[in-house]
């Protein structure tokens, strides 16, 4: 039997990572289409406003230890991440 979202991708619809912003630092990801043979990632650092909205995020590569920022709904795209290292 398929799980929920194997068979949402069968069908050619995307889905959503779900992420809670309160617990993106330290949160890992696995890029689906690595570049520069960076794979693995961190959330290194997430700052949030007064009312604990997220400002700015960035990650960084664990292979290479370079940082980037990113905006953190990127990460809810499952086309492109997996939460977890796969």
């Amino acid at each position: 039997m398929l799980k929920a979202n194997e068979s949402d991708k069968r069908l050619g619809e995307e889905t959503m990572n779900k992420i809670n912003p309160l617990k993106l630092r330290n949160s890992k990801w696995t890029a689906v289409t690595p570049a520069d043979k960076e794979k693995h990632f961190i959330v290194s650092e997430v700052e949030y406003d007064e009312e604990d909205v997220v400002i700015s995020c960035s990650i960084e590569a664990v292979m290479s230890r370079r940082s980037t920022p990113i905006d953190w709904h990127d990460l809810k795209d499952d086309g492109r991440w997996l939460h977890g290292w796969q």
